[in-house]
Protein backbone atom coordinates (compact mmCIF):
# COMPACT_ATOMS: atom_id res chain seq x y z
CA UNK A 1 0.00 0.00 0.00
CA UNK A 2 2.88 2.36 0.68
CA UNK A 3 4.31 3.86 -2.51
CA UNK A 4 7.65 2.79 -4.02
CA UNK A 5 8.57 5.71 -5.68
CA UNK A 6 10.55 8.36 -3.88
CA UNK A 7 8.60 10.69 -6.58
CA UNK A 8 4.87 9.47 -5.50
CA UNK A 9 5.99 9.37 -1.79
CA UNK A 10 7.28 12.76 -1.80
CA UNK A 11 3.63 13.64 -3.63
CA UNK A 12 1.88 11.49 -1.45
CA UNK A 13 3.48 13.03 1.82
CA UNK A 14 3.49 16.45 0.48
CA UNK A 15 -0.10 16.59 -0.19
CA UNK A 16 -1.18 14.70 3.51
CA UNK A 17 0.73 18.09 5.38
CA UNK A 18 -1.01 20.22 2.61
CA UNK A 19 -4.85 18.46 3.70
CA UNK A 20 -3.87 18.37 7.39
CA UNK A 21 -3.14 22.25 7.23
CA UNK A 22 -5.83 22.91 5.18
CA UNK A 23 -8.03 21.10 7.61
CA UNK A 24 -7.42 22.83 10.70
CA UNK A 25 -7.49 25.93 8.57
CA UNK A 26 -10.60 25.54 7.55
CA UNK A 27 -12.42 24.59 11.18
CA UNK A 28 -10.53 27.23 12.26
CA UNK A 29 -12.10 29.62 9.98
CA UNK A 30 -15.54 28.73 10.25
CA UNK A 31 -14.70 28.55 14.08
CA UNK A 32 -13.84 32.66 13.85
CA UNK A 33 -16.51 33.40 11.28
CA UNK A 34 -19.25 32.16 13.13
CA UNK A 35 -17.80 33.57 16.67
CA UNK A 36 -17.85 36.72 15.15
CA UNK A 37 -20.95 36.42 13.71
CA UNK A 38 -22.85 35.53 16.99
CA UNK A 39 -21.21 37.86 18.88
CA UNK A 40 -22.11 41.10 15.98
CA UNK A 41 -26.13 39.56 16.72
CA UNK A 42 -25.78 39.83 20.34
CA UNK A 43 -24.33 43.27 20.74
CA UNK A 44 -26.95 44.43 18.63
CA UNK A 45 -29.66 42.71 20.27
CA UNK A 46 -28.39 43.54 23.68
CA UNK A 47 -28.43 47.06 22.76
CA UNK A 48 -31.82 47.29 21.70
CA UNK A 49 -32.58 45.43 24.99
CA UNK A 50 -30.88 47.67 27.40
CA UNK A 51 -32.43 50.52 25.52
CA UNK A 52 -36.14 49.67 25.66
CA UNK A 53 -35.04 48.48 29.64
CA UNK A 54 -34.35 51.91 30.75
CA UNK A 55 -37.69 53.21 28.91
CA UNK A 56 -39.04 50.96 30.84
CA UNK A 57 -37.46 51.87 34.00
CA UNK A 58 -38.60 55.15 33.33
CA UNK A 59 -42.15 54.23 33.07
CA UNK A 60 -42.49 56.09 29.17
CA UNK A 61 -42.74 52.07 27.32
CA UNK A 62 -44.77 52.64 24.40
CA UNK A 63 -47.49 49.51 23.14
CA UNK A 64 -45.63 49.80 19.83
CA UNK A 65 -41.74 49.47 20.35
CA UNK A 66 -39.85 50.66 17.29
CA UNK A 67 -36.86 48.28 16.00
CA UNK A 68 -33.64 50.01 15.76
CA UNK A 69 -31.24 48.83 13.04
CA UNK A 70 -29.44 45.28 13.85
CA UNK A 71 -32.48 43.93 15.39
CA UNK A 72 -35.42 42.01 14.42
CA UNK A 73 -38.27 41.89 16.72
CA UNK A 74 -38.56 43.62 20.26
CA UNK A 75 -41.32 42.11 23.44
CA UNK A 76 -41.80 43.18 26.89
CA UNK A 77 -43.25 40.55 28.92
CA UNK A 78 -44.19 41.39 33.09
CA UNK A 79 -44.19 39.37 36.05
CA UNK A 80 -47.20 37.48 34.98
CA UNK A 81 -46.17 36.31 32.11
CA UNK A 82 -48.69 39.15 30.16
CA UNK A 83 -47.01 41.21 26.86
CA UNK A 84 -47.35 44.56 27.91
CA UNK A 85 -45.19 46.20 24.40
CA UNK A 86 -43.49 44.32 21.49
CA UNK A 87 -42.53 45.07 18.73
CA UNK A 88 -44.83 45.47 15.49
CA UNK A 89 -44.10 42.11 13.82
CA UNK A 90 -44.75 40.31 17.48
CA UNK A 91 -47.99 42.27 17.58
CA UNK A 92 -50.45 39.41 19.12
CA UNK A 93 -47.93 36.75 19.57
CA UNK A 94 -47.57 35.16 23.23
CA UNK A 95 -44.64 36.11 25.36
CA UNK A 96 -41.32 34.61 24.09
CA UNK A 97 -40.59 33.80 27.84
CA UNK A 98 -41.67 34.03 31.31
CA UNK A 99 -39.37 35.26 34.28
CA UNK A 100 -40.53 35.60 37.46
CA UNK A 101 -39.88 38.84 39.92
CA UNK A 102 -38.36 36.99 42.86
CA UNK A 103 -35.38 35.71 40.16
CA UNK A 104 -33.98 38.98 40.37
CA UNK A 105 -31.83 40.74 38.09
CA UNK A 106 -30.99 38.98 34.98
CA UNK A 107 -29.46 39.19 31.83
CA UNK A 108 -29.13 35.86 29.56
CA UNK A 109 -28.63 35.20 25.74
CA UNK A 110 -29.53 32.15 24.08
CA UNK A 111 -30.15 31.17 20.37
CA UNK A 112 -34.04 30.80 19.42
CA UNK A 113 -35.72 28.77 16.92
CA UNK A 114 -36.81 29.99 13.95
CA UNK A 115 -40.60 31.69 14.09
CA UNK A 116 -40.50 34.56 11.48
CA UNK A 117 -38.60 34.11 8.76
CA UNK A 118 -37.18 30.51 9.47
CA UNK A 119 -33.99 31.37 10.73
CA UNK A 120 -32.56 30.73 14.03
CA UNK A 121 -32.50 34.33 16.50
CA UNK A 122 -30.41 35.63 19.04
CA UNK A 123 -32.09 36.91 21.70
CA UNK A 124 -30.89 38.60 24.79
CA UNK A 125 -33.47 38.85 27.92
CA UNK A 126 -32.93 42.00 30.52
CA UNK A 127 -34.86 42.46 33.30
CA UNK A 128 -35.87 46.05 34.12
CA UNK A 129 -37.56 47.49 37.60
CA UNK A 130 -40.73 49.73 36.23
CA UNK A 131 -42.64 51.99 38.62
CA UNK A 132 -45.25 49.38 39.41
CA UNK A 133 -43.76 46.02 38.60
CA UNK A 134 -40.78 43.95 37.46
CA UNK A 135 -40.72 43.60 33.52
CA UNK A 136 -38.55 41.43 31.11
CA UNK A 137 -37.03 42.68 27.64
CA UNK A 138 -36.70 40.32 25.05
CA UNK A 139 -34.74 41.69 21.69
CA UNK A 140 -33.56 39.43 19.06
CA UNK A 141 -31.70 39.59 16.01
CA UNK A 142 -31.93 37.36 12.97
CA UNK A 143 -29.13 34.76 12.84
CA UNK A 144 -30.17 34.74 8.77
CA UNK A 145 -26.70 36.47 7.28
CA UNK A 146 -24.27 34.20 9.79
CA UNK A 147 -26.23 31.19 8.68
CA UNK A 148 -25.75 31.81 5.12
CA UNK A 149 -21.99 33.24 5.58
CA UNK A 150 -21.40 30.01 7.36
CA UNK A 151 -22.88 28.00 4.72
CA UNK A 152 -20.94 30.06 1.74
CA UNK A 153 -17.55 29.72 3.23
CA UNK A 154 -18.32 25.75 3.79
CA UNK A 155 -18.93 25.27 -0.38
CA UNK A 156 -16.29 27.33 -0.81
CA UNK A 157 -13.97 25.38 0.99
CA UNK A 158 -15.53 22.41 -0.14
CA UNK A 159 -14.67 23.15 -3.68
CA UNK A 160 -11.62 25.01 -3.16
CA UNK A 161 -9.38 23.01 -0.84
CA UNK A 162 -10.34 19.65 -2.92
CA UNK A 163 -8.83 21.82 -6.05
CA UNK A 164 -5.98 23.14 -4.00
CA UNK A 165 -4.65 19.70 -2.57
CA UNK A 166 -4.68 18.33 -6.70
CA UNK A 167 -2.50 21.41 -7.50
CA UNK A 168 -0.11 20.93 -4.43
CA UNK A 169 0.14 17.23 -5.71
CA UNK A 170 0.20 17.48 -9.26
CA UNK A 171 3.13 20.63 -8.89
CA UNK A 172 4.97 18.40 -5.96
CA UNK A 173 4.90 15.41 -8.53
CA UNK A 174 6.16 17.61 -11.17
CA UNK A 175 8.67 19.08 -9.62
CA UNK A 176 10.33 16.16 -7.77
CA UNK A 177 9.83 14.93 -11.40
CA UNK A 178 12.70 17.56 -12.52
CA UNK A 179 14.46 17.12 -9.29
CA UNK A 180 15.38 13.15 -9.72
CA UNK A 181 15.66 13.52 -13.45
CA UNK A 182 19.47 13.79 -12.84
CA UNK A 183 19.48 11.38 -10.67
CA UNK A 184 17.52 8.80 -12.83
CA UNK A 185 20.53 9.73 -15.32
CA UNK A 186 23.11 8.75 -12.78
CA UNK A 187 21.29 5.45 -12.53
CA UNK A 188 20.95 4.50 -15.84
CA UNK A 189 24.49 5.32 -16.66
CA UNK A 190 26.10 3.36 -13.55
CA UNK A 191 23.79 0.09 -14.88
CA UNK A 192 25.86 0.60 -17.88
CA UNK A 193 29.32 0.44 -16.60
CA UNK A 194 31.29 -2.52 -15.83
CA UNK A 195 34.28 -3.90 -15.66
CA UNK A 196 35.38 -3.71 -19.29
CA UNK A 197 33.12 -0.01 -19.22
CA UNK A 198 35.54 2.08 -16.36
CA UNK A 199 36.28 5.16 -18.29
CA UNK A 200 32.45 6.06 -18.48
CA UNK A 201 31.19 8.49 -15.88
CA UNK A 202 27.67 9.96 -14.81
CA UNK A 203 26.18 13.00 -16.05
CA UNK A 204 26.62 16.24 -13.80
CA UNK A 205 23.74 18.73 -13.94
CA UNK A 206 24.61 22.31 -14.48
CA UNK A 207 22.74 22.88 -11.32
CA UNK A 208 25.01 23.44 -7.89
CA UNK A 209 22.61 21.37 -5.81
CA UNK A 210 22.74 18.10 -3.71
CA UNK A 211 22.41 15.91 -6.73
CA UNK A 212 25.61 18.02 -9.04
CA UNK A 213 27.19 17.02 -5.74
CA UNK A 214 26.38 13.56 -5.19
CA UNK A 215 27.42 13.25 -9.37
CA UNK A 216 30.42 14.84 -8.81
CA UNK A 217 31.46 12.62 -6.28
CA UNK A 218 30.60 9.34 -8.09
CA UNK A 219 32.65 10.27 -10.92
CA UNK A 220 35.74 10.72 -7.88
CA UNK A 221 34.69 7.48 -6.60
CA UNK A 222 34.95 5.96 -10.42
CA UNK A 223 38.28 7.78 -10.66
CA UNK A 224 39.43 5.65 -7.66
CA UNK A 225 38.13 2.63 -8.80
CA UNK A 226 39.21 2.73 -12.44
CA UNK A 227 42.69 4.16 -10.72
CA UNK A 228 42.57 0.72 -8.21
CA UNK A 229 41.10 -1.87 -10.70
CA UNK A 230 43.77 -0.76 -13.17
CA UNK A 231 47.09 -1.22 -10.78
CA UNK A 232 45.30 -4.81 -9.75
CA UNK A 233 45.63 -5.56 -13.43
CA UNK A 234 49.01 -4.01 -13.44
CA UNK A 235 50.37 -5.81 -10.35
CA UNK A 236 48.56 -9.40 -11.42
CA UNK A 237 50.49 -8.86 -14.73
CA UNK A 238 53.77 -7.90 -13.06
CA UNK A 239 53.42 -10.57 -9.98
CA UNK A 240 53.21 -13.13 -12.66
CA UNK A 241 55.98 -12.05 -14.40
CA UNK A 242 57.88 -11.98 -11.78
CA UNK A 243 57.13 -15.53 -10.30
CA UNK A 244 57.46 -16.73 -13.83
CA UNK A 245 60.93 -15.61 -14.27
CA UNK A 246 62.28 -17.54 -11.30
CA UNK A 247 60.30 -20.56 -12.14
CA UNK A 248 61.01 -21.32 -15.24
CA UNK A 249 64.99 -20.66 -13.98
CA UNK A 250 64.40 -24.07 -11.28
CA UNK A 251 62.36 -25.53 -14.14
CA UNK A 252 65.68 -25.06 -16.50
CA UNK A 253 68.24 -25.96 -13.32
CA UNK A 254 66.44 -29.20 -12.51
CA UNK A 255 66.37 -30.47 -16.46
CA UNK A 256 69.81 -29.75 -16.79
CA UNK A 257 70.37 -31.75 -13.74
CA UNK A 258 68.54 -34.16 -14.97
CA UNK A 259 69.99 -34.43 -18.23
CA UNK A 260 73.54 -34.36 -16.93
CA UNK A 261 73.75 -36.31 -13.87
CA UNK A 262 77.09 -35.64 -13.10
CA UNK A 263 77.18 -35.80 -8.70
CA UNK A 264 80.81 -33.02 -9.24
CA UNK A 265 78.09 -30.75 -10.16
CA UNK A 266 75.39 -31.32 -7.85
CA UNK A 267 76.67 -28.97 -5.36
CA UNK A 268 77.21 -26.17 -7.58
CA UNK A 269 73.83 -26.68 -8.96
CA UNK A 270 71.58 -26.92 -5.73
CA UNK A 271 73.27 -23.84 -4.62
CA UNK A 272 71.56 -22.38 -7.38
CA UNK A 273 68.41 -23.74 -6.95
CA UNK A 274 68.38 -23.03 -3.34
CA UNK A 275 69.39 -19.12 -4.14
CA UNK A 276 66.29 -18.92 -6.90
CA UNK A 277 64.11 -20.60 -4.32
CA UNK A 278 64.40 -18.30 -1.51
CA UNK A 279 64.18 -15.22 -3.99
CA UNK A 280 60.95 -16.65 -4.85
CA UNK A 281 60.21 -17.23 -1.38
CA UNK A 282 60.38 -13.89 -0.63
CA UNK A 283 58.82 -12.34 -3.70
CA UNK A 284 55.85 -14.11 -2.42
CA UNK A 285 56.26 -12.82 1.12
CA UNK A 286 56.43 -9.76 -0.37
CA UNK A 287 53.10 -10.26 -2.42
CA UNK A 288 51.41 -11.70 0.68
CA UNK A 289 52.64 -8.60 2.56
CA UNK A 290 51.23 -6.47 0.05
CA UNK A 291 47.99 -7.93 -0.32
CA UNK A 292 47.58 -7.82 3.61
CA UNK A 293 48.21 -3.90 3.42
CA UNK A 294 46.01 -3.41 0.57
CA UNK A 295 43.17 -4.99 2.31
CA UNK A 296 43.87 -2.65 5.66
CA UNK A 297 43.95 -5.64 7.98
CA UNK A 298 43.70 -4.30 11.27
CA UNK A 299 46.85 -4.94 13.55
CA UNK A 300 47.86 -3.99 17.13
CA UNK A 301 49.26 -0.01 17.03
CA UNK A 302 50.93 1.49 19.79
CA UNK A 303 53.37 4.09 21.21
CA UNK A 304 56.92 3.03 20.05
CA UNK A 305 60.19 4.71 20.71
CA UNK A 306 61.78 4.59 17.24
CA UNK A 307 64.90 5.18 18.86
CA UNK A 308 64.90 2.03 20.31
CA UNK A 309 63.18 0.34 17.25
CA UNK A 310 66.18 1.52 15.24
CA UNK A 311 68.85 0.35 17.37
CA UNK A 312 67.00 -3.43 18.05
CA UNK A 313 67.06 -3.59 14.37
CA UNK A 314 70.79 -2.45 13.43
CA UNK A 315 71.21 -4.90 16.13
CA UNK A 316 69.85 -7.49 14.42
CA UNK A 317 71.47 -7.30 11.36
CA UNK A 318 74.10 -9.27 9.89
CA UNK A 319 76.18 -9.87 7.55
CA UNK A 320 76.14 -6.10 5.82
CA UNK A 321 78.30 -5.40 3.35
CA UNK A 322 78.55 -1.72 4.48
CA UNK A 323 78.33 -0.12 8.40
CA UNK A 324 75.47 1.57 9.07
CA UNK A 325 76.37 4.84 11.02
CA UNK A 326 73.43 6.16 13.24
CA UNK A 327 72.18 8.91 14.61
CA UNK A 328 69.31 8.56 16.66
CA UNK A 329 67.88 11.07 18.91
CA UNK A 330 66.27 9.49 21.78
CA UNK A 331 62.34 10.26 23.05
CA UNK A 332 61.10 10.02 19.79
CA UNK A 333 57.94 8.16 19.98
CA UNK A 334 55.14 7.78 17.47
CA UNK A 335 51.60 5.30 17.28
CA UNK A 336 51.87 2.51 15.37
CA UNK A 337 52.89 -1.09 15.13
CA UNK A 338 56.37 -2.45 16.04
CA UNK A 339 56.09 -5.19 13.49
CA UNK A 340 55.32 -3.16 10.06
CA UNK A 341 57.66 -0.14 11.40
CA UNK A 342 60.16 -2.73 11.30
CA UNK A 343 59.94 -3.95 8.04
CA UNK A 344 59.76 -0.28 6.92
CA UNK A 345 63.14 0.68 8.63
CA UNK A 346 64.63 -2.73 7.14
CA UNK A 347 63.36 -2.40 3.69
CA UNK A 348 65.14 1.31 3.36
CA UNK A 349 68.52 -0.13 5.09
CA UNK A 350 68.19 -2.45 2.20
CA UNK A 351 67.92 -0.50 -0.56
CA UNK A 352 70.41 1.49 1.21
CA UNK A 353 72.60 -1.86 1.01
CA UNK A 354 71.85 -2.54 -2.45
CA UNK A 355 73.05 0.54 -3.98
CA UNK A 356 75.52 2.30 -1.30
CA UNK A 357 78.88 2.79 -2.79
CA UNK A 358 81.14 3.00 1.42
CA UNK A 359 78.87 4.91 3.49
CA UNK A 360 75.16 4.58 4.71
CA UNK A 361 74.10 6.62 7.52
CA UNK A 362 70.54 6.64 9.63
CA UNK A 363 69.30 9.54 11.39
CA UNK A 364 66.48 10.12 13.84
CA UNK A 365 64.75 13.22 15.15
CA UNK A 366 61.52 14.58 16.69
CA UNK A 367 60.48 18.33 14.06
CA UNK A 368 58.58 20.14 16.87
CA UNK A 369 57.15 22.79 14.63
CA UNK A 370 55.25 19.70 12.37
CA UNK A 371 54.88 17.25 15.01
CA UNK A 372 56.67 14.66 12.78
CA UNK A 373 59.55 11.95 13.51
CA UNK A 374 61.71 12.31 10.74
CA UNK A 375 63.78 9.13 9.45
CA UNK A 376 66.36 9.68 6.69
CA UNK A 377 68.57 6.92 5.45
CA UNK A 378 71.08 8.26 3.22
CA UNK A 379 73.78 6.83 1.00
CA UNK A 380 76.71 7.43 -1.38
CA UNK A 381 75.77 5.60 -4.24
CA UNK A 382 74.68 6.85 -7.42
CA UNK A 383 71.08 8.20 -6.51
CA UNK A 384 68.41 8.54 -7.88
CA UNK A 385 67.07 10.70 -11.03
CA UNK A 386 64.87 13.75 -10.05
CA UNK A 387 62.33 12.70 -12.48
CA UNK A 388 62.24 8.86 -11.21
CA UNK A 389 61.71 10.00 -7.40
CA UNK A 390 58.03 9.28 -7.41
CA UNK A 391 58.13 6.36 -9.63
CA UNK A 392 60.51 4.57 -7.45
CA UNK A 393 58.02 3.80 -5.19
CA UNK A 394 55.46 2.04 -7.58
CA UNK A 395 55.23 -2.26 -7.45
CA UNK A 396 57.95 -3.76 -9.65
CA UNK A 397 60.01 -0.60 -10.41
CA UNK A 398 64.02 -1.03 -10.66
CA UNK A 399 65.76 1.76 -11.95
CA UNK A 400 68.73 -0.25 -12.83
CA UNK A 401 66.41 -3.44 -13.56
CA UNK A 402 69.58 -6.03 -14.86
CA UNK A 403 71.64 -4.98 -11.74
CA UNK A 404 68.36 -5.21 -8.74
CA UNK A 405 67.47 -8.50 -10.55
CA UNK A 406 71.00 -9.69 -10.18
CA UNK A 407 70.97 -8.59 -6.51
CA UNK A 408 67.47 -9.83 -6.02
CA UNK A 409 65.50 -6.91 -5.58
CA UNK A 410 61.77 -7.01 -7.30
CA UNK A 411 61.70 -3.67 -7.19
CA UNK A 412 58.51 -4.26 -4.16
CA UNK A 413 61.06 -2.53 -1.08
CA UNK A 414 60.34 1.11 -1.52
CA UNK A 415 56.43 0.52 -2.37
CA UNK A 416 55.94 -1.78 0.79
CA UNK A 417 58.12 0.44 2.87
CA UNK A 418 55.49 3.38 1.53
CA UNK A 419 51.75 1.67 2.41
CA UNK A 420 53.25 1.26 5.76
CA UNK A 421 54.13 4.99 6.10
CA UNK A 422 50.64 5.55 4.69
CA UNK A 423 48.90 3.20 7.12
CA UNK A 424 50.76 4.96 9.47
CA UNK A 425 49.07 8.57 8.49
CA UNK A 426 52.97 8.91 7.35
CA UNK A 427 54.67 10.03 4.16
CA UNK A 428 57.55 8.48 2.70
CA UNK A 429 59.76 10.27 0.15
CA UNK A 430 63.10 10.79 -2.07
CA UNK A 431 64.81 14.03 -0.94
CA UNK A 432 67.58 15.41 -2.93
CA UNK A 433 71.10 14.97 -1.61
CA UNK A 434 74.23 15.76 -2.91
CA UNK A 435 75.97 12.26 -2.77
CA UNK A 436 74.16 9.56 -3.51
CA UNK A 437 69.72 9.01 -2.04
CA UNK A 438 68.13 10.10 0.45
CA UNK A 439 65.08 8.49 1.26
CA UNK A 440 62.66 10.07 4.22
CA UNK A 441 59.89 8.82 6.24
CA UNK A 442 57.72 11.22 8.22
CA UNK A 443 55.29 9.75 11.12
CA UNK A 444 53.13 11.88 13.41
CA UNK A 445 54.61 12.07 17.00
CA UNK A 446 52.80 10.23 19.40
CA UNK A 447 51.14 12.25 23.02
CA UNK A 448 51.55 8.99 24.69
CA UNK A 449 55.18 7.76 26.01
CA UNK A 450 55.64 3.92 25.39
CA UNK A 451 54.93 1.81 28.13
CA UNK A 452 57.80 0.40 29.85
CA UNK A 453 58.39 -3.29 29.09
Amino acid sequence: MWPGSVRARATLGATAVVALALTAASFALLGTLHANLQRSAKEAATQQADKVGRLAAQGRLPDLLPVAPGADFIQVVDADGRVVAASQNLTGRPAIGHIRPDEGPLRATWSGEPFRDEHRQRIVAVTAITPGSTVTVYAGTSLRDADQADEITSVALGIGAPLLLATVALVTWWVTGRALRPVEAIRAEVAEITGHALHRRVPVPDAQDEVARLARTMNVTLDRLEDAVVRQRRFIADASHELRSPITVLRTQLEVALAHPDPELWPDLVSEVLEDTIRLQDLAADLLFLARLDAAEPVENGPLDLADLCRTTLAARHGDRIRIDAGLEAGVTVEGNRSRLTRLLTNLLDNAQRHADQRIELTLRADQATQTAVLEVRDDGPGIPEADRDRVFERFTRLDDARSRDLGGAGLGLAIARDIAGHHHGTLTAEPHPHGARVVSRLPLSPRPPEAS
